[in-house]
């Protein structure tokens, strides 16, 4: 765990599998090229669904297109509904969101950029995001050794890192992803900048008007 920060900065808990927070990632792109290092954010990995071991039958597949429309009509972001073919997935996001933990350790940055390439593999490319093989290769793909990443997703220290984090968003209250918020120091209140998706256009500017006032 890195240092708590005592000077502004964002709380961001999302999950590689959760599909409002695809939707939510141009959003958090914008905010990361606006604000740069005025506003660092760490990332919470939320555990949407971990430990999951039933394959996906069709009422599950039903609810989750649905939801997938939903985030495209809203937010515009592309998806491959070939996903819905597969007929022995099994929505365990766990490995997903241990492997964006692996990334933090070398970075807060890492772990965004991870978290971002997992979206996009998951949802607009079918990449089975469960898997070992396919979370190392999407991890060279932001420059991470791709030997040395799958070596280390089996440490068992890392999965435990990332069950600390499911609990962090649980004993925070976090019960929806994506949720935001910011704040200058571990010991004050945060405030919440949203809990849920939500257009640039409305959180680029609350976030300026909040950091001029903690000048």
């Amino acid at each position: 765990m890195s240092p708590p920060h005592t000077s502004p900065h964002l709380i961001y808990f999302a999950d590689p599998m959760c599909s409002w927070c695809y939707g939510f990632a141009p959003v958090m792109q914008a905010i990361r090229a606006e604000f740069g290092p005025r506003l660092p954010c760490r990332l919470v990995l939320g555990g949407l669904r971990p430990g999951t071991t039933t394959i996906m039958d069709t009422d599950a597949k039903t609810r989750t297109r649905a939801h997938w429309d939903h985030v495209h009509e809203a937010s515009g972001q592309k998806f491959d509904f070939t996903f819905f073919e597969r007929n022995d997935f099994i929505y365990d996001t766990e490995p997903a969101c241990r492997a964006v933990v692996l990334a933090r350790r070398q970075s807060p940055d890492a772990a965004l950029d991870l978290l971002d390439r997992l979206h996009l593999g998951f949802y607009a490319q079918n990449r089975d995001i469960t898997q070992a093989d396919i979370l190392a290769d999407l991890a060279a793909d932001i420059g991470l050794d791709r030997a040395a990443f799958k070596a280390d997703l089996a440490d068992p220290s890392l999965q435990q890192e990332t069950w600390q984090d499911f609990q962090i968003s649980q004993q925070t209250g976090v019960n929806g992803f994506p949720t935001l918020i910011a704040g200058t120091d571990p010991a004050q209140e945060y405030a919440l900048v949203t809990a849920g998706f939500q257009v640039q256009q409305r959180i680029i500017p609350a976030l300026a008007h909040w950091l001029s006032q903690q000048a």
